[in-house]
């Protein structure tokens, strides 16, 4: 497992260093840094984007946005993460993604949900069209979360979902 989490940390270097090499070399604009975000998965790096801008916003605040679209493609491929839907309870009783747990939004202060007990776990997080879950997003990075990808909505969700049963 130590050489496991060694190579792991070996690779997520590698990249993060040609990400700082390929920012240095296109250069910085005024709106934005060019970099890199990897998003770690439980066998490693699940997916680096390093193409595009990272905002200076969602860099800031802890935590990295994806499109709904991208977030489906990494969701059939990993499994250690968790999908946390920001909703009221109502909306998740009448659908969610297969696997979410329900904390809503306004029940995200200062104290870690009992619900997320891990800190580092890859934590998806949605709402029903993206203000709260970057709401949420923003908030659970404040209180130390390291794993948050913010998602967007259920609204752009083409997959499956599920009811709660009662």
């Amino acid at each position: 497992m130590k050489k496991k989490r060694k190579i792991q940390t070996a690779v997520i270097g590698a990249v993060l260093i040609a990400g700082i090499a390929a920012a240095w070399i296109r250069g910085t604009s005024g709106d934005g840094v060019y970099g890199v975000t990897v998003i770690a998965g439980a066998d490693g790096p699940t997916s680096v984007f390093a193409a595009g801008k990272v905002s200076g916003e969602a860099k800031q605040n802890g935590y990295i946005s994806i499109p709904m679209k991208e977030a489906q493609k990494l969701l059939e491929e990993e499994g250690d993460y968790t999908i946390l839907d920001v909703r009221r309870p109502d909306e998740f009783a009448g659908g969610h993604i297969p696997g979410a747990v329900n904390v809503p939004n306004e029940e995200i202060g200062d104290k870690e949900p009992e619900e997320l007990p891990d800190k580092e776990q890859i934590i998806y997080v949605y709402c029903r069209s993206g203000n709260r879950s970057r709401q949420a997003a923003e908030k659970l990075a404040a209180m130390g979360y390291t794993g948050i990808v913010e998602i967007g909505g259920i609204n752009d969700w083409t997959g499956e979902t599920e009811q709660q049963s009662f």
